[in-house]
C-alpha cells in the first residue's frame, strides 16, 4: 500500500540557547492510509510519549530549542536505525515500523495489513528523514553559533512494561550511550541532580542507553553533547486508558526537570566562557 500523509513530520522551535530538545515519541497522528488496517488498541496508540510537550512546557522560557513529532511511533519510529537493525540485539525490542505494541498485541488486524518494504521506504522518506535532517541542521547551527551544543532526548514509558524489562523501571533513566554520546562529567553532574531528589530514583545506563538518536547525534569530541531520559510515566501522570495528565504530580517532577536542563546549558556554557 501507498503511503501518503499530507501533515508535516513534525514542529519545531528554534531557540537562542545551544540546547535541542527532541520528541520523537510524542506525535500520535495515523494517517487514515494506516489507521484503517490498525486494531481498535492500536487506534489509542498507547505506547505514545505522552505529555511531554505539557511536562516541558518550562523548556520556551529557556531560550532552548524544541523538535517535536506529529506522527505515531506505531507509523515509523523516529528513534530507531534506519535499516531496522535492533538497538539491543539479543532483547525483545519494536522495530522501525512496529508491528506489535509494548505488550506485545499485533497493531494490524490483519498480517497481510502490515507495510511492505517499499511502504517502509515512503514512512522512512517522508516522516523518519525529515526529522532527522532538523537534528542535524539545527546541532549545526547552535554548534557554529556556540561553539558546543547539546541534544536532549525526552522520552517516557509506563513504569512496567514485562516484555523490556522485570519489576517496576527507574523514575529517571539517562542514557548516554554508556558514556560515548556525553561527556561523562555532564553525565554525572545529571545523574547527581535525579539522586539528590530524595523522591525519585535514577539511574545512568541501566535498561536503557539511548536510542538511535542519542548514539547517532552524540558526538562529545566534536562538540556535541547528546543525552537521552527515559522517565517513568508514574510520575506525572495515568498509566492507563486515557492517559491523562496529572498537573499536582507534574509540578513536582519539574523543578528537577529544569535543573538538569539547566546543568547541561551550564555544560556548555562553562566552555564557551573560556
Amino acid at each position: 500500500m501507498k503511503f501518503e500523509t499530507s501533515v508535516p513530520a513534525f514542529h519545531f522551535v528554534a531557540g537562542q540557547r545551544p540546547l535541542l530538545i527532541s520528541m520523537p515519541h510524542v506525535g500520535t497522528y495515523l494517517p487514515d492510509c494506516v489507521r484503517h488496517r490498525l486494531t481498535e488498541e492500536a487506534i489509542t496508540t498507547p505506547d505514545t510519549d505522552w505529555h511531554l510537550e505539557r511536562l516541558y512546557e518550562f523548556a520556551r522560557a529557556l531560550g532552548v530549542s524544541l523538535l517535536v513529532a506529529t506522527h505515531s511511533r506505531y507509523v515509523i519510529d523516529l528513534n530507531r536505525p534506519p535499516d531496522g537493525s535492533s538497538l539491543y540485539p539479543g532483547q525483545s525490542v519494536t522495530g522501525l515500523c512496529p508491528v506489535d505494541t509494548f505488550s506485545g498485541a499485533p497493531l494490524y488486524l490483519r498480517t497481510a495489513d502490515q507495510p511492505d518494504q517499499q511502504e517502509v521506504a515512503q514512512r522512512r522518506q517522508s516522516l523518519w528523514e525529515p526529522y532527522h535532517a532538523q537534528i542535524t541542521a539545527e546541532l549545526a547551527r547552535l554548534k557554529t553559533e556556540h561553539g558546543m551544543a547539546a541534544l536532549w532526548d525526552a522520552h517516557s514509558i509506563r513504569s512496567r512494561v514485562p516484555r523490556f524489562f522485570a519489576g517496576r523501571l527507574p523514575d529517571l533513566n539517562l542514557g548516554t550511550a554508556d558514556g560515548a554520546s556525553c561527556d561523562p562529567r555532564l553525565a554525572a553532574t545529571l545523574l547527581d541532580i535525579g539522586q539528590k531528589t530524595q523522591v525519585y530514583t535514577a539511574v545512568l545506563n541501566g535498561r536503557f542507553k539511548g536510542g538511535h538518536i542519542t548514539r547517532h547525534f552524540g558526538a562529545p569530541s566534536q562538540g556535541i553533547h547528546a543525552i537521552q531520559l527515559e522517565m517513568a510515566q508514574s510520575v506525572y501522570m495515568e498509566e492507563d486508558y486515557p492517559f491523562e495528565y496529572r498537573p499536582l504530580l507534574a509540578a513536582k517532577i519539574q523543578p528537577h526537570l529544569r535543573s538538569m536542563l539547566e546543568a547541561t546549558l551550564n555544560f556548555i556554557g562553562s566552555f564557551e566562557a573560556s
